[in-house]
């Protein structure tokens, strides 16, 4: 589903409009809870799944990549798998471009279909609210920067499921700006005292083909565009303007027009990230260029070493 997060969701507390929202957050929960439990398991593939309860932004894709991507480094036969939503298709051609994907109906066909071609594990992109899977690992990624928001479930907040769901995970990821965590860290220990927490932070690649003394239009539509604003800023980058759409946005001539008139008005370079590059029409795309990024995580041996010995 395409649409333009709330401001509201990320305040600090809830406020009005969190407080009015609030009866039907309570509603979204006994749904949730009445849906039925795990049943599907397979003792011949491995499951991971790197997934969520902060609505989209939480860098799950880039690793979900850079997880496979290992288990590939070490000899290990393995695929991301995606549930294929139409409106999705950027992320999975993402996917596509950096390592190997199964893309099905429901991840219960993705799982079997990992099975037939012989696969020993599997990296599920999204999924930890689909209960039809019992997996292996659950991962939980959440942006540095927005946390959970308000706090609140859907939609008087930016939540899928409450906090406290951290209990059913094994790991936690915090991806995004290299900040101090200290405090998030303690929130998670009093929900979880056994799982694993992880930090990462995005890595910008090939840096050297970009003039920052140059100043840049960004745009992109994605879950948390401030994430990417704040990556580049990192870096040096002169951000003119910053150009905001809605996750998955199917980009038109019109919007493309819009911006590249005003970076050619301020005599500004064009760009955005590799998701949004490819939801742009080729002939499109003159003029405009993107920056690919990869999530450096820290303390990546241990990291790789809980995934590999986790039964």
């Amino acid at each position: 589903m395409i649409f333009n997060k709330p401001k509201f969701w990320d305040k600090k507390k809830p406020d009005f409009f969190a407080i009015l929202l609030f009866p039907f957050s309570k509603i979204v929960t006994l749904i949730s809870n009445l849906k039925s439990g795990e049943n599907f398991k397979n003792s011949n593939i491995k499951t991971i799944c790197v997934g969520n309860i902060y609505v989209g932004g939480t860098g799950k894709t880039p690793l979900s990549i850079k997880i496979n991507n290992m288990l590939n480094e070490k000899k290990f036969k393995s695929v991301v798998a995606k549930k294929f939503y139409n409106e999705q298709k950027d992320e999975q051609l993402l996917i596509k471009n950096k390592t190997n994907l199964i893309a099905k109906g429901s991840r219960k066909d993705c799982l079997n279909e990992a099975i037939k071609q012989n696969f020993q594990i599997v990296v599920f992109d999204d999924g930890l609210q689909d209960k039809s899977i019992s997996y292996d690992i659950k991962i939980c990624c959440f942006s540095s920067n927005t946390w959970i928001g308000n706090g609140w479930v859907i939609p008087a907040g930016p939540l899928r499921e409450n906090i406290d769901s951290i209990k059913k995970f094994d790991i936690v990821f915090l991806n995004g700006a290299d900040i101090n965590n200290e405090e998030k860290r303690e929130q998670i220990f009093k929900i979880n005292k056994n799982i694993k927490i992880y930090e990462s932070n995005y890595k910008l690649k090939a840096l050297d083909k970009f003039d920052i003394s140059q100043n840049y239009v960004v745009f992109s539509g994605i879950g948390n565009p401030e994430n990417f604003n704040l990556t580049l800023k990192e870096n040096n980058f002169k951000i003119l303007k910053s150009f905001s759409f809605p996750d998955h946005y199917d980009y038109n001539k019109k919007d493309i027009n819009v911006i590249k008139k005003f970076a050619d008005k301020n005599k500004a370079k064009i760009i955005t990230t590799e998701k949004d590059y490819l939801r742009i029409k080729k002939e499109l795309r003159n003029d405009i260029r993107f920056i690919e990024m990869e999530l450096e995580i820290h303390n990546e041996t241990e990291f790789n070493n809980f995934i590999l010995d986790k039964k």
